[in-house]
């Protein structure tokens, strides 16, 4: 017979997962299309368009595809104009789901280590956490730009694991798209 598994640690996502930020990304979206001359586009578009860092959100807004490229000049004012103006939305709309802080509490009590492993870049993420009262949880952190490719690749599942000195066997991956799925699969976790 043999022994139950027993996780060591939860990895958690952040946007969609502990927060709908949905409202202030679509903010600072459409502030940069303003800026840029382009059309408005509806909350709901940009949700779409979210999942996959802020990078792949810039290059879809500007191409209204799911895996458009823009134009290396375009993307650079593009993706400077959102990052200024998502540094005033940041953390302002976001809601922290029902429940979150209750479940991250009951997991810490359990003796579970928690990280935070989102493709958000770091400089925003970190604020976002201490806005909504959530960084305290979280003994780490892996945010987009701390590896060198983001989810749905093992990298910063993998982060997580080796800064909580747990294997990714011993992990569980808590999150709301395909990305974090297939990351954690591909970590082993």
């Amino acid at each position: 017979m043999t022994a139950p598994w027993q996780a060591r640690a939860v990895l958690i996502d952040l946007d969609g997962t502990l927060l709908d930020t949905v409202h202030e990304l679509a903010a600072a979206v459409n502030a940069m299309c303003a800026e840029l001359g382009q059309s408005a586009l509806p909350t709901a578009t940009v949700a779409s368009y979210i999942g996959k860092g802020a990078d792949v959100l810039v290059h879809r807004v500007l191409t209204g595809s799911l895996d458009g490229r823009a134009a290396p000049d375009q993307f650079v004012r593009a993706k400077e104009s959102f990052y200024r103006h998502y540094r005033r939305f940041n953390g302002h709309a976001a809601l922290v789901f029902p429940g979150v802080p209750g479940a991250l509490a009951d997991l810490q009590a359990r003796g579970l280590r928690l990280a935070c492993v989102t493709n958000k870049p770091r400089e925003f993420t970190l604020d976002l956490l201490e806005r909504v009262g959530l960084f305290e949880y979280f003994e780490v952190v892996i945010s987009g730009d701390d590896t060198v490719v983001k989810k749905p690749h093992a990298a910063p599942v993998l982060a997580a694991c080796e800064r909580l000195e747990v294997s990714p066997s011993e992990a569980v991956m808590i999150g709301d798209s395909e990305n974090d799925l297939l990351s954690a699969r591909a970590a082993g976790a």
